[in-house]
């Protein structure tokens, strides 16, 4: 291989593992000039790849979807096969395959023409492997625009549902997760400062902001737990907030995963969400609030009120003198 193709390819290597490069920045990761990079480009443009270049100071070159599938020594037939097989790897739970998985998936489709994307939807929507359960479905374009703002970490701005209505969201993105029937982002949402996980089938109008971050520190156990804990979440039969008296970076550290959803009151106060399917387990969720930390809830009669008559039982229980007992 010469050393002018071998260039070409580590050039191609790299458009394909950002959304858009700098020109100097591709000169020096290559080690030569801008003009040499100019011409890898031509080249890799005449053996069909559209690749998009703006000028000035911000300007660079970006990877963009071609016309027809470029010479990756793959037929239409075996791009769509490889497609509609990362797909469904992807909802595997494989040691650290997902990612792998995803970020394979997202390179092959930004170079997929729409007619064979579609394909490639239609043959993952047909084919389901064993012990994987149906859920809501995740449209790939979210999925897709997700997995390469995580890539590129990338802020994006979107809508989710919430109690109110439909809600806007700016956050940055860090991990894509299957869990049984739902796919899951983890990001940290700027508005509310914290982690959140959102189920990606409820993610609407997903859209680019251009502004890129640095990626917080997460370890492989704790992005399980924020996902375990969103995918243990159903509507529950009992639901309301406790106002609790202690500042939300404490409430975090004493938490941990179980904050998601948690939101400052103030400087000192933190609102907390709890619910069950009866007051039993709303009680239970009660006394996981640190012993000596006064709070109050917003719990509904007739709950509140079931409540409170096991509790005043209890104290009666509790303060009848042992020879009495």
């Amino acid at each position: 291989m010469s050393d002018t193709t071998a260039r070409a390819l580590a050039l191609l290597n790299l458009l394909q593992t950002h959304r858009h490069w700098a020109g100097p920045d591709l000169a020096e990761r290559l080690g030569v000039s801008q003009r040499t990079v100019r011409r890898d480009v031509e080249r890799l443009r005449y053996l069909g790849y559209r690749i998009e270049s703006t000028p000035g100071l911000a300007g660079g070159y970006r990877l963009e979807p071609g016309g027809v599938v470029p010479p990756l020594l793959l037929t239409d037939d075996e791009a769509v096969a490889m497609g509609a097989g990362l797909r469904l790897a992807a909802t595997q739970h494989l040691t650290d395959g997902t990612d792998t998985t995803i970020r394979a998936l997202a390179k092959l489709e930004r170079v997929l023409p729409a007619a064979l994307r579609e394909r490639v939807n239609a043959l993952a929507a047909a084919v389901r492997p064993a012990g994987i359960r149906p859920g809501a479905g995740v449209s790939p374009a979210v999925l897709t625009e997700l997995a390469l703002a995580c890539r590129d970490h990338e802020r994006v701005r979107f809508t989710h549902p919430s109690r109110s209505g439909p809600s806007a969201r700016r956050v940055e993105p860090h991990h894509l997760t299957p869990s049984e029937r739902h796919w899951y982002l983890l990001c940290w949402d700027l508005d509310r400062d914290g982690w959140r996980t959102f189920r990606i089938d409820r993610i609407t109008d997903v859209r680019r902001t251009g502004v890129f971050f640095e990626p917080r520190p997460l370890s492989h156990r704790q992005i399980e737990e924020f996902v375990a804990v969103a995918a243990s979440w159903t509507e529950q039969a009992v639901e309301a907030t406790a106002t609790i008296r202690m500042p939300i970076e404490r409430l975090r550290h004493l938490f941990g995963v179980w904050a998601q959803g948690a939101e400052p009151a103030g400087a000192d106060a933190t609102v907390w969400p709890v619910g069950g399917a009866d007051f039993r387990e709303t009680m239970y969720a009660l006394s996981w609030i640190p012993a000596g930390v006064a709070y109050t809830t917003d719990l509904p009669d007739p709950v509140r009120s079931e409540l409170r008559e096991v509790l005043e039982r209890m104290v009666r229980a509790l303060e009848t003198p042992e020879d009495a007992r």
